[in-house]
C-alpha cells in the first residue's frame, strides 16, 4: 500500500475518533463555559468512552477508586452534556451523586495580616491583598486587566467570572495605594512574571504556600480560602448577606449561605451549658 495514502488513512480514522471532541467542546464555547471546563469535560468523557462500561457502572467505579464526590458528579455533568450533544437525550438519566457539604476553611485576620507584612515582593503581597480584599477567584485575578479599575470610582469590574457573568467589587484604598505604584505599567495585565507573561494557578498556589510559612501559619493553605475568609469577616462585620453573594458572584444566596456556618459573629454569643 502506498506510504502517502496510509498516512492520509490513518490521520482521517483519527479525525473521526476525535470528532465527538471537536463537538463537545464547540458545544461548551456556545454556551460560554470555561476552558477549564472544556479540559475537564474533555477528560471524563474520554475516560468513559475508553471504559467501555455503562455510565452507571463508570461512575461506580470512579467511587470505588475513592474519587471525590465532585470529581463523581462532573464526571456524570461531562458526560450527561456529551450524550446531549450527540442527540442521545434518552441516555441523560444520570443518577445524582449527592454535594458534599463542607464547611469552608476560613483564615483568622492575623493570620492574613501576618502573610501581607512577611511578604516583600510587592505583587505577590498585592495577590493576597486583591484576594482577601476583594473575593478574587484565581483565576479572575490573573486575567485582571489594568483598564478593568476604576481608580476614580473605586472600583474593580471582574468581566467574564464563572458562568460567564461579570460582577462589580470594591477597590480598597490600601489596595488602590499599591495599584498606584505600579501604575506606570498601565497596560495589558495587572499581574505578569518577568517575562510578561501571564500568572498560572500554581504559581499563585505557590505564591501562598511561601507566604503562609514564612508568616508562621501552620495549616494546610489555598488561595480560595483567602476568599472564603473575605466572606466569612464581612459577615461578621455584619455586611448583609445579599451583598456578599453579590460581590462573590454566586447566582443562588443559598450557596452565600454556607458562610453563616463558619461565622463566629453569632456563635460566640452562645454559652456552653459546662459554665452555667
Amino acid at each position: 500500500m502506498n506510504q502517502d495514502f496510509l498516512s492520509f488513512f490513518v490521520q482521517k480514522e483519527a479525525q473521526i475518533k476525535d470528532n465527538w471532541k471537536i463537538k463537545l467542546i464547540n458545544e461548551l464555547k456556545l454556551r460560554g463555559y470555561s476552558k477549564k471546563t472544556h479540559k475537564a469535560y474533555v477528560y471524563h468523557v474520554r475516560q468513559f468512552l475508553k471504559s467501555g462500561l455503562d455510565i452507571e457502572e463508570f461512575l461506580l467505579r470512579l467511587v470505588n477508586q475513592g474519587k471525590s464526590r465532585q470529581t463523581v458528579r462532573l464526571a456524570g455533568f461531562a458526560i450527561k452534556f456529551y450524550l446531549k450533544t450527540q442527540g442521545k437525550k434518552e441516555c441523560t438519566d444520570i443518577p445524582n451523586v449527592k454535594r458534599a457539604k463542607k464547611i469552608p476553611s476560613v483564615l483568622a485576620k492575623k493570620d492574613i495580616e501576618m502573610m501581607i507584612i512577611s511578604t516583600k515582593n510587592i505583587n505577590h503581597r498585592l495577590i493576597i491583598q486583591m484576594l482577601y480584599g476583594c473575593g478574587f477567584r484565581v483565576s479572575e485575578l490573573i486575567r485582571l486587566k489594568w483598564n478593568d479599575i476604576d481608580f476614580t470610582r473605586n472600583m474593580i469590574h471582574i468581566k467574564n467570572a464563572k458562568g460567564a457573568k461579570d460582577r462589580i467589587v470594591m477597590l480598597s484604598p490600601k489596595i488602590k495605594k499599591v495599584l498606584k505604584k505600579l501604575e506606570h505599567e498601565k497596560e495589558g495585565l495587572v499581574f505578569k512574571t518577568n517575562r510578561c507573561k501571564k500568572y498560572t494557578s500554581r504559581t499563585i498556589q505557590k505564591i501562598i504556600k511561601n507566604s503562609a510559612k514564612k508568616a508562621g501559619v501552620n495549616r494546610r493553605i489555598s488561595p480560595h480560602m483567602l476568599r472564603h475568609s473575605f466572606a466569612t469577616h464581612l459577615l461578621e462585620r455584619g455586611t448583609d448577606i445579599r451583598y456578599i453573594q453579590e460581590l462573590l458572584g454566586h447566582s443562588r444566596v443559598e450557596t452565600t449561605m454556607i458562610y453563616t456556618k463558619v461565622s463566629n459573629k453569632n456563635l460566640s454569643r452562645i454559652k456552653s451549658p459546662l459554665d452555667d
